[in-house]
């Protein structure tokens, strides 16, 4: 508990484990912390089924305050036990205690997918997984989701969207909150940018979604198994009462995800291209023309040679 007051910015604290005190170093006591709601608990509630009480102006206290009052939610010890929990991003230490211990990384079968060696210092790293979509950039290249093989590659055209999932499956505690993104080196200094959230929901327990853009000059390459996404966790103040429901999570990539952009997609390659394929055509009907213009003068000079031929004879 000494670490938790310690980091979570407030002055040093000592913490009598005999009689549930916390002094100061004037040795000043403090009520009990045992006194502080319990985190997650709707302090203003008399009851499991009892309405919160009203307020002076009798209206229902706001969960967040116990006298339904806007302002601090309380103060005291309980605001000092709420700060002792704050204690920001999760360090690889946080990281490799709670991903081991509660499973918040997980594979298809329920296992443990948790791997020590993809612990960064502030962050996780995660895979990608076995499904992608990539908008067509020419009319006859639509398809659908596309189901990858064990470390099978695709390609993403440059000025194309796609979509890809995550090979783990991720729960986001309810005390918690998650910032995702795309890893710099293998894809952002590639031109590959992540145009949808960046963030998932205390509660999420589900594969992660990204929508992704090649902005970049060229094509990007990438192969499922391959460390493309990082993940970093944060402290919230008290376990939310709302976390996400279990239909919202993604399993794969969902159809209605895909229909907007599932038409063809000129970018500046496919311009390109269909500039270089009007070029080639457009010379070839004038090679064509060319060989039609000489036949055509071969064939006039063969007609007036023919008929000088038979007018000189018919002088003589």
């Amino acid at each position: 508990m000494r670490r938790m007051v310690e980091g979570g910015g407030i002055p040093p604290k000592h913490l009598d484990a005999s009689s549930g005190t916390v002094e100061d170093d004037a040795t000043t006591t403090q009520p009990s912390l045992t006194q502080a709601a319990p985190l997650g608990s709707d302090a203003g509630h008399d009851g499991a089924g009892d309405p919160p009480p009203a307020n002076d102006d009798g209206q229902p206290a706001s969960p967040g305050r116990r006298d339904g009052r806007a302002g601090d939610a309380a103060s005291g010890p309980e605001i000092e036990f709420r700060h002792a929990c704050m204690r920001g991003v999760w360090s690889d230490r946080t990281l490799h205690e709670r991903l081991s211990l509660e499973r918040l990384i997980r594979d298809e079968k329920g296992g443990n997918a948790y791997k020590w060696k993809r612990v960064d210092p502030a962050g996780y790293r995660l895979a990608m997984g076995p499904e992608v979509y990539v908008s067509p950039a020419k009319a006859s290249d639509k398809g659908s989701v596309r189901q990858l093989g064990e470390r099978e590659a695709v390609l993403i055209p440059s000025g194309q969207f796609a979509f890809l999932c995550s090979e783990e499956i991720v729960r986001v505690p309810d005390d918690a909150f998650c910032f995702i993104t795309l890893r710099s080196k293998r894809t952002k200094f590639r031109g590959l940018v992540n145009v949808s959230g960046f963030h998932a929901d205390p509660g999420y327990d589900g594969r992660l979604v990204f929508a992704v853009f090649n902005a970049g000059p060229g094509d990007v390459h990438l192969r499922r198994g391959d460390e493309l996404f990082a993940i970093m966790f944060a402290d919230l103040d008290r376990p939310t009462l709302n976390p996400r429901s279990a239909d919202e999570a993604f399993h794969g990539i969902p159809s209605d995800l895909i229909a907007p952009i599932a038409g063809e997609l000129q970018s500046l390659a496919g311009l390109k291209e269909n500039l270089d394929e009007v070029r080639d055509a457009l010379d070839e009907r004038v090679r064509f023309m060319e060989r039609e213009v000489a036949i055509l003068r071969w064939a006039v000079a063969l007609i007036l040679g023919a008929f000088v031929t038979l007018l000189v004879r018919a002088l003589l």
